[in-house]
Protein backbone atom coordinates (compact mmCIF):
# COMPACT_ATOMS: atom_id res chain seq x y z
CA UNK A 1 0.00 0.00 0.00
CA UNK A 2 1.21 2.98 -1.10
CA UNK A 3 2.38 5.79 1.99
CA UNK A 4 0.45 9.02 2.69
CA UNK A 5 1.76 12.07 0.95
CA UNK A 6 3.41 13.92 3.54
CA UNK A 7 3.22 17.60 3.09
CA UNK A 8 3.61 21.35 3.55
CA UNK A 9 1.23 24.16 3.93
CA UNK A 10 2.98 27.67 3.68
CA UNK A 11 0.91 30.97 3.91
CA UNK A 12 0.68 33.97 5.79
CA UNK A 13 -2.82 33.59 7.20
CA UNK A 14 -3.08 30.80 9.65
CA UNK A 15 -6.99 30.31 8.95
CA UNK A 16 -5.98 29.26 5.65
CA UNK A 17 -3.55 26.80 6.80
CA UNK A 18 -5.74 25.57 9.47
CA UNK A 19 -8.26 24.58 6.92
CA UNK A 20 -6.39 23.35 4.36
CA UNK A 21 -4.98 20.81 7.66
CA UNK A 22 -8.20 19.54 8.34
CA UNK A 23 -9.23 18.77 4.84
CA UNK A 24 -5.67 16.89 4.25
CA UNK A 25 -6.16 15.14 7.66
CA UNK A 26 -9.56 14.20 6.34
CA UNK A 27 -7.86 12.00 4.09
CA UNK A 28 -5.22 10.71 5.53
CA UNK A 29 -2.61 13.28 3.91
CA UNK A 30 -0.38 14.13 6.61
CA UNK A 31 0.72 17.59 7.06
CA UNK A 32 4.42 17.36 8.49
CA UNK A 33 4.73 21.57 8.85
CA UNK A 34 3.05 24.56 8.25
CA UNK A 35 4.97 27.94 7.33
CA UNK A 36 3.87 31.67 7.47
CA UNK A 37 6.46 32.96 4.68
CA UNK A 38 8.88 31.91 2.43
CA UNK A 39 11.95 31.42 4.65
CA UNK A 40 9.83 29.44 6.83
CA UNK A 41 8.86 27.27 3.78
CA UNK A 42 12.30 26.64 2.93
CA UNK A 43 13.25 25.94 6.57
CA UNK A 44 10.44 23.35 7.29
CA UNK A 45 11.19 21.75 3.53
CA UNK A 46 14.61 20.98 4.56
CA UNK A 47 13.58 20.00 8.03
CA UNK A 48 10.68 17.82 7.02
CA UNK A 49 11.65 16.37 2.97
CA UNK A 50 7.57 16.76 2.32
CA UNK A 51 6.30 14.88 -0.76
CA UNK A 52 3.84 18.03 -1.59
CA UNK A 53 4.08 21.99 -0.97
CA UNK A 54 1.33 24.21 -0.86
CA UNK A 55 2.78 27.30 -1.67
CA UNK A 56 0.78 30.82 -1.28
CA UNK A 57 3.01 33.07 -4.05
CA UNK A 58 1.92 36.41 -1.97
CA UNK A 59 3.47 37.01 1.56
CA UNK A 60 5.30 39.52 3.30
CA UNK A 61 9.26 38.71 3.38
CA UNK A 62 10.43 36.42 1.28
CA UNK A 63 7.33 35.44 -1.34
CA UNK A 64 6.33 32.02 -2.61
CA UNK A 65 7.83 32.89 -5.90
CA UNK A 66 11.28 33.33 -4.64
CA UNK A 67 11.17 30.10 -1.98
CA UNK A 68 9.90 27.84 -4.80
CA UNK A 69 12.85 28.61 -7.01
CA UNK A 70 15.20 27.61 -3.60
CA UNK A 71 13.19 25.06 -2.87
CA UNK A 72 13.40 23.77 -5.99
CA UNK A 73 17.08 24.20 -6.91
CA UNK A 74 17.63 20.95 -4.83
CA UNK A 75 16.73 18.62 -7.73
CA UNK A 76 17.38 15.35 -6.43
CA UNK A 77 15.33 15.79 -3.04
CA UNK A 78 13.03 18.62 -4.22
CA UNK A 79 9.09 18.03 -3.17
CA UNK A 80 6.67 19.04 -6.01
CA UNK A 81 5.33 22.86 -5.31
CA UNK A 82 1.69 23.46 -5.70
CA UNK A 83 1.12 27.16 -5.83
CA UNK A 84 -2.26 29.03 -4.20
CA UNK A 85 -3.69 32.18 -5.32
CA UNK A 86 -6.66 33.90 -5.28
CA UNK A 87 -6.30 34.95 -8.79
CA UNK A 88 -7.14 33.06 -11.53
CA UNK A 89 -4.29 33.21 -14.35
CA UNK A 90 -1.98 35.23 -11.95
CA UNK A 91 1.35 36.38 -14.04
CA UNK A 92 3.00 35.34 -10.80
CA UNK A 93 1.76 31.61 -11.29
CA UNK A 94 3.05 31.84 -14.97
CA UNK A 95 6.59 32.46 -13.40
CA UNK A 96 6.18 29.92 -10.63
CA UNK A 97 5.17 27.10 -13.44
CA UNK A 98 7.95 28.48 -15.67
CA UNK A 99 10.58 28.05 -12.13
CA UNK A 100 9.26 24.40 -12.17
CA UNK A 101 5.77 24.19 -9.44
CA UNK A 102 3.43 21.46 -10.82
CA UNK A 103 0.43 23.49 -11.07
CA UNK A 104 -1.76 25.77 -9.90
CA UNK A 105 -4.99 26.20 -7.03
CA UNK A 106 -7.42 28.47 -6.10
CA UNK A 107 -7.56 29.19 -2.15
CA UNK A 108 -11.66 28.47 -2.59
CA UNK A 109 -10.90 25.28 -4.24
CA UNK A 110 -13.11 22.31 -2.96
CA UNK A 111 -11.87 19.84 -0.34
CA UNK A 112 -12.34 17.06 -3.07
CA UNK A 113 -9.78 18.78 -5.75
CA UNK A 114 -7.68 19.77 -3.15
CA UNK A 115 -7.04 16.18 -1.82
CA UNK A 116 -6.76 14.84 -5.83
CA UNK A 117 -4.18 17.18 -6.78
CA UNK A 118 -1.72 16.38 -3.84
CA UNK A 119 -2.15 13.10 -4.70
CA UNK A 120 -2.21 13.51 -8.40
CA UNK A 121 1.31 15.73 -8.07
CA UNK A 122 2.79 13.48 -5.24
CA UNK A 123 2.36 10.69 -8.72
CA UNK A 124 4.83 12.76 -10.72
CA UNK A 125 2.08 14.21 -13.17
CA UNK A 126 1.56 18.27 -13.38
CA UNK A 127 -1.70 19.45 -11.81
CA UNK A 128 -2.42 21.51 -14.75
CA UNK A 129 -4.11 20.45 -18.24
CA UNK A 130 -1.69 21.21 -20.86
CA UNK A 131 -5.00 23.58 -22.66
CA UNK A 132 -5.14 25.48 -19.18
CA UNK A 133 -1.16 25.99 -19.41
CA UNK A 134 -1.60 27.08 -22.30
CA UNK A 135 -4.07 30.08 -21.45
CA UNK A 136 -1.28 31.31 -19.32
CA UNK A 137 1.45 31.37 -21.44
CA UNK A 138 -0.65 33.17 -24.86
CA UNK A 139 -1.67 35.92 -21.66
CA UNK A 140 1.92 36.48 -20.43
CA UNK A 141 4.58 35.11 -22.82
CA UNK A 142 2.74 37.29 -25.76
CA UNK A 143 3.10 40.54 -23.35
CA UNK A 144 7.27 39.77 -23.03
CA UNK A 145 6.33 39.42 -19.56
CA UNK A 146 8.84 36.08 -18.51
CA UNK A 147 9.81 36.33 -15.40
CA UNK A 148 11.56 33.15 -15.56
CA UNK A 149 12.15 31.78 -18.97
CA UNK A 150 12.70 27.81 -19.92
CA UNK A 151 15.37 28.57 -22.52
CA UNK A 152 16.29 24.79 -23.56
CA UNK A 153 17.78 23.81 -26.82
CA UNK A 154 15.45 22.09 -29.23
CA UNK A 155 18.22 20.80 -31.38
CA UNK A 156 18.37 17.30 -29.19
CA UNK A 157 14.63 16.61 -29.99
CA UNK A 158 14.07 13.88 -33.09
CA UNK A 159 11.71 15.43 -35.67
CA UNK A 160 8.94 13.47 -34.46
CA UNK A 161 9.90 14.23 -30.65
CA UNK A 162 9.08 18.11 -32.11
CA UNK A 163 5.89 17.49 -33.34
CA UNK A 164 4.86 15.63 -30.20
CA UNK A 165 6.02 18.98 -28.34
CA UNK A 166 4.29 20.96 -30.53
CA UNK A 167 0.92 18.91 -30.42
CA UNK A 168 1.59 18.67 -26.57
CA UNK A 169 1.88 22.32 -26.35
CA UNK A 170 -1.54 23.02 -28.28
CA UNK A 171 -3.76 21.22 -25.16
CA UNK A 172 -3.94 17.91 -26.50
CA UNK A 173 -4.04 14.90 -24.30
CA UNK A 174 -1.72 11.80 -25.19
CA UNK A 175 -5.38 10.43 -26.65
CA UNK A 176 -5.60 13.08 -28.93
CA UNK A 177 -1.90 12.63 -29.53
CA UNK A 178 -1.70 9.41 -30.61
CA UNK A 179 -4.83 9.71 -32.99
CA UNK A 180 -3.02 12.68 -34.60
CA UNK A 181 0.29 11.58 -35.34
CA UNK A 182 -0.88 7.85 -35.48
CA UNK A 183 0.96 6.55 -32.45
CA UNK A 184 0.16 4.23 -29.65
CA UNK A 185 -0.72 6.48 -26.68
CA UNK A 186 2.24 4.08 -24.84
CA UNK A 187 4.83 5.26 -27.64
CA UNK A 188 3.15 8.88 -27.32
CA UNK A 189 4.30 8.55 -23.65
CA UNK A 190 7.76 7.51 -24.30
CA UNK A 191 8.10 10.48 -26.59
CA UNK A 192 6.75 12.58 -23.69
CA UNK A 193 8.86 10.91 -21.36
CA UNK A 194 12.00 11.38 -23.90
CA UNK A 195 10.96 15.28 -24.27
CA UNK A 196 11.04 16.24 -20.33
CA UNK A 197 14.21 14.42 -19.68
CA UNK A 198 15.88 15.73 -22.91
CA UNK A 199 15.24 19.10 -22.52
CA UNK A 200 15.72 18.79 -18.11
CA UNK A 201 11.94 19.55 -17.66
CA UNK A 202 10.22 18.70 -14.47
CA UNK A 203 6.34 17.89 -16.14
CA UNK A 204 4.05 18.74 -18.83
CA UNK A 205 2.82 21.96 -18.10
CA UNK A 206 6.78 23.32 -18.31
CA UNK A 207 7.05 21.67 -21.74
CA UNK A 208 4.44 24.05 -22.99
CA UNK A 209 5.60 26.89 -21.43
CA UNK A 210 9.15 25.65 -23.05
CA UNK A 211 7.31 25.12 -26.51
CA UNK A 212 5.92 28.86 -26.33
CA UNK A 213 9.28 30.59 -25.05
CA UNK A 214 11.53 28.59 -27.51
CA UNK A 215 9.34 29.67 -30.64
CA UNK A 216 8.03 26.43 -31.51
CA UNK A 217 4.76 28.19 -31.60
CA UNK A 218 3.66 31.29 -31.04
CA UNK A 219 0.68 32.55 -28.85
CA UNK A 220 -2.76 32.65 -31.09
CA UNK A 221 -1.06 30.09 -33.54
CA UNK A 222 -2.46 27.19 -35.12
CA UNK A 223 0.05 25.91 -37.41
CA UNK A 224 4.03 24.70 -36.97
CA UNK A 225 6.52 27.40 -36.43
CA UNK A 226 9.41 25.23 -37.38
Amino acid sequence: MTEAPRVVIVDDQALVRTGFRMILAADGIEVVAEACDGDDAIAAVRRTRPDVVLMDIRMPGTDGLEATRRILQDDGTAPRVIILTTYDLDKYVYAALSGGASGFLLKDVTPEHLTAAVHLVRSGDALLAPAITRRLVERFAATGDRTAPLHRDLSTLTPRELEVLESLARGRSNAELAAGLHLSEATVKTHVARILSKLRLRDRAQAVIAAYETGLITPGSDGPQH
